[in-house]
């Protein structure tokens, strides 16, 4: 049960991890929402962005993703 608690600590970390990333986050989002027709790899510049933001976030912060 131990493992459980832990992943339960680390997710509710995930929503100020995501608050520090919000600009890449935006950038992210208005892709996404901006094609009407989206196929894959269509933000995939928008998210890598994200995703460094988010796991420098997380590093900082002693947080596993």
């Amino acid at each position: 049960m131990e493992a459980v608690r832990k992943a339960k600590e680390r997710l509710r970390r995930y929503p100020t991890l995501i608050a520090k990333c919000h600009e890449s986050a935006s950038k992210y989002a208005s892709c996404v929402l901006a094609k009407s027709n989206l196929e894959k790899n269509a933000c995939a510049a928008e998210f890598n962005e994200f995703k460094k933001c988010l796991v420098r976030v997380a590093a900082s912060g002693n947080t596993r993703l």
